[in-house]
């Protein structure tokens, strides 16, 4: 049964998906708009959490099978209770005492989408490796003349007693330094919904959302913005 999530999800509309790519559209006015479309659902409700056998409320839906060659069996027994495979992608959405309107195996699908005009996007950005101080935190770097040698992207002094007297010389918690940069957790709010697109599973965003093309993202009714 396809479940068009409806009014009674609302105020809490949550839906899986995967970034497609970026295009442009043109508005009423003719103005060329930047979209980002989105591939979501169908989602599959493969668990209904309770109170009583939880501990909290929530459903837990996945999305994009797993093929087969690389299922694995406690998977393919969670999944068998929705008369499924194993998903790629789950995730718990908290119904807040909701769960009782849905059961497993529904399919959550875009239509639900129809009359939201604002989401909130979460992805995974892109992993850049590791990078030095100047590309991940934006320092100046070093003069590029006058006896620099071989240190102009060089971060300086990293600790020293004057730079925090009465809390010794040792190096401060939180100092930017290099490290690895991307691959973390990134929401984006209130990106207008262009368009829906019931027949394709596709959702159109205004603007850029978190990841490369083909990463997987949460679509969330924006909070902020109604």
């Amino acid at each position: 049964m396809f479940l068009g999530l409806e009014k009674r999800f609302f105020d809490n509309m949550m839906l899986l998906g995967k970034k497609v790519g970026m295009t442009q559209v043109y508005n009423e006015a003719g103005k060329m708009v930047p979209v980002t479309v989105i591939q979501a659902g169908p989602c599959t409700v493969t668990q209904v959490k309770t109170a009583e056998t939880d501990g909290y409320t929530a459903i837990q839906m996945g999305f994009e099978d797993v093929k087969k060659s690389r299922q694995i069996k406690s998977a393919i027994g969670h999944a068998k209770k929705a008369n499924d495979v194993p998903k790629r992608f789950v995730k718990e959405c908290n119904l807040e005492g909701k769960q009782a309107e849905y059961k497993i195996g529904d399919k959550i699908t875009v239509e639900g989408f129809a009359e939201v005009k604002f989401v909130d996007v979460v992805g995974t950005s892109k992993g850049k490796g590791w990078a030095g101080v100047m590309k991940r935190h934006g320092f100046g770097g070093f003069p590029g003349s006058h006896g620099t040698e071989r240190k102009h992207r060089a971060p300086g002094s990293i600790s020293s007693h004057a730079s925090d007297r009465g809390h010794g010389g040792n190096l401060k918690k939180g100092k930017r330094m290099g490290g690895r940069m991307g691959t973390a957790r990134v929401t984006v709010k209130n990106h207008a919904l262009v368009s829906v697109d019931t027949e394709n599973n596709l959702l159109v965003v205004k603007g850029a959302i978190p990841g490369p093309c083909g990463g997987y993202v949460i679509v969330k009714q924006s909070k902020g913005r109604k």
